[in-house]
């Protein structure tokens, strides 16, 4: 089953200096690469593009539009009340 990855999707990092913490594809930019955020103020990732091969995607999903500023994020974020969630930090499995 492919995994889905679309504007919106919440998602762990699970490689990199900010594995384990959560972040939110703001625009997918082709099969290999998203732009995600954390947005930094709430979660500490920083706006940048992510291989998907380091993100595993939670089934959680907030609406916004694509290219969402993080201000935007962070708005659609509180009115899904996931904002303590996103602050918590998951520790990958190493296989």
């Amino acid at each position: 089953m492919p995994k889905v990855y679309d504007v919106g999707r919440i998602c762990v990092k699970i490689a990199g200096r900010e594995a384990g913490k959560k972040c939110v594809v703001v625009d997918i930019i082709n099969e290999n690469f998203v732009l995600v955020t954390g947005p930094k103020l709430v979660t500490g990732v920083k706006r940048r593009r992510a291989n998907i091969k380091h993100l595993e995607p939670t089934p959680n999903k907030v609406v916004i539009k694509k290219g969402a500023t993080d201000e935007e994020v962070v708005k659609a974020l509180e009115e899904a009340g996931l904002i303590e969630d996103m602050k918590k930090e998951v520790r990958p499995v190493l296989a």
